[in-house]
């Protein structure tokens, strides 16, 4: 599924700067960022006006800003699509609360990750502290990443990051419990997720 031969061709064209390689690969992997825009926006606060074709879309658009990413295979693309999906989502809760000053999107952070308790998660909050995670250890942010905004398996994430199905299990349950934490500290006004160090 994550690796065909025209996909990986496109992908190879693409960081060589062929942008039509791009324009062609989009269709062969649009229903998986179709569905993992939807699987991000179905978390959002209800009556959310970004859609999940306008999100896919607005992937797009900031693939072709960026340029050619350094993709590897197709699980290694959509890893990128699902950072640029949070960034975009990010952006958007952040603009929105500058400009009402009120409740926030919310995203929830137990469903995907499989946490003990429901609760509801500022993707603001969120966001701050995978950036305050990124501090400790890349290699987990990057692994949430890739399992939580990719939804890839453990296997495809490990085979992403170069290291053993092991460690991206061991990383994943860590980063997991550190970031619920963290979220929990931010949303009950203790700490901030990226004041602590």
């Amino acid at each position: 599924m994550y690796q065909s031969s025209k996909s990986v061709e496109l992908l190879a064209r693409w960081r060589e700067g062929d942008q039509d390689a791009l324009q062609a690969l989009i269709p062969l992997v649009y229903k998986e960022l179709h569905a993992l825009a939807h699987r991000h926006l179905r978390a959002e606060r209800p009556g959310h006006t970004l859609q999940s074709t306008a999100l896919v879309h607005e992937v797009y658009l900031r693939l072709v800003g960026q340029g050619p990413a350094q993709t590897e295979n197709r699980a290694h693309f959509i890893a990128v699509a699902a950072r640029l999906m949070r960034q975009i989502l990010v952006d958007y809760a952040r603009n929105r609360r500058a400009a009402k000053r009120g409740p926030e999107r919310k995203v929830e952070l137990n469903e995907t990750l499989d946490l003990p308790e429901r609760k509801s998660v500022d993707v603001v909050a969120l966001d701050d502290a995978l950036n305050e995670l990124s501090r400790r250890d890349e290699q987990q942010v990057r692994i949430v990443e890739l399992r939580f905004f990719g939804g890839l398996t453990l296997e495809e994430t490990a085979e992403v990051v170069g290291v053993s199905t092991a460690t991206v299990k061991r990383d994943w349950n860590v980063a997991k419990a550190w970031l619920t934490r963290e979220v929990q500290r931010g949303a009950s006004g203790r700490n901030s997720p990226v004041a602590e160090s």
